[in-house]
């Protein structure tokens, strides 16, 4: 009697926190500088869920160390669900196997939902004479080591793809690392380099005037803002996926009650047609996990990366 009488007692204070939650602002820390894609997906739907929650939300940008810096505030932030993570491929998934971190990823967040993804796309600059995968890997193989991939920074997301690829492919490349996604992309505009794993926001604008060319999407489905591309999967490489994601993550041991909470309101902002049609626009789509589904594709991707890692003897350039 005792027993189940102080269990009612513990369920109906966790009831009433979250009842009262939250009370104050929130901060949401984020993992990458001012501008980036980041912001492009992460910033309005931080707006939103402020809107919902009928709370502040301060969007807090703290770049640098690969998202060690963002990912450690909030790691050693009190668990009440006041500061969250916004939560992306490299502090999550990719990082704990390129360097030593003060945190760990696995352990030390409660996921919450990934709440947006964008795909790589594989660009090209225009004058390459392969138009599809199927062409390029035939490109690569009759001429060994003279195709040039640029590469957005060591252990990006293009990166990996790039590397993941070339294994599946079988091939082998020229690899110029630039720092970030916009040097690399000036690579092709100006014939340095031929080919580019990246986010489709970086490209969109130049694939529509015809100043570089689109040749596949790492994505299970092709995406609205270029219906005509196809997906690697379909040319050939099934299961083959790689791209930004984005999400929200608390710190471990905070209640289920406000998971619940935080979960059901990203989920109502992910439903909001306006948004979804925002996301489209650059190449993005929603996405929504349980905080269960969240927490096994972590497990798997750091799994699936760090085999890509030591498989291509990646490593963190000095200072990088």
């Amino acid at each position: 009697m005792k027993r189940t009488l102080a269990v009612a007692l513990l369920l109906a204070c966790v009831s009433a926190h979250a009842q009262s939650y939250p009370v104050k602002p929130m901060r949401w820390v984020v993992p990458f500088a001012p501008g980036g894609g980041t912001d492009m997906v992460a910033r309005p739907i931080a707006q939103r869920f402020s809107e919902r929650v009928g709370q502040p939300v301060t969007y807090d940008n703290r770049g640098g160390g690969g998202g060690v810096i963002a990912g450690e505030i909030v790691a050693r932030a009190a668990p009440d669900g006041y500061t969250l993570l916004v939560a992306a491929v490299a502090v999550m998934t990719v990082n704990s196997t390129l360097m030593k971190m003060p945190f760990d990823p696995l352990r030390d967040f409660v996921p919450i939902t990934k709440f947006a993804a964008s795909p790589n796309m594989l660009a090209a600059r225009p004058g390459l004479p392969a138009k599809t995968v199927q062409a390029l890997i035939d490109y690569a193989k009759a001429n060994p080591k003279k195709l040039t991939w640029a590469v957005s920074g060591i252990g990006s997301a293009g990166h990996l793809a790039m590397e993941l690829f070339a294994q599946n492919a079988k091939i082998e490349v020229v690899r110029v690392v630039y720092k970030g996604a916009g040097p690399a992309m000036l690579a092709l505009l100006t014939n340095e380099s031929d080919v580019l794993f990246a986010n489709p926001s970086v490209f969109l604008p130049h694939i529509r005037n015809g100043r570089l060319r689109s040749v596949a999407v790492a994505s299970t489905r092709r995406i609205s803002a270029l219906p005509d591309t196809p997906t690697v999967i379909e040319s050939g490489f099934p299961g083959f996926e790689s791209g930004s994601w984005y999400g929200l993550a608390a710190p471990a041991k905070t209640s289920p009650a406000i998971v619940t909470f935080l979960h059901k309101q990203v989920s109502a902002v992910l439903a909001q047609p306006d948004l979804v049609a925002l996301l489209a626009a650059d190449g993005s789509y929603p996405v929504l996990h349980t905080p269960q589904d969240f927490a096994r594709e972590l497990r798997e991707e750091t799994a699936k990366w760090a085999k890509v890692i030591r498989d291509a003897n990646i490593r963190l350039q000095a200072g990088g």
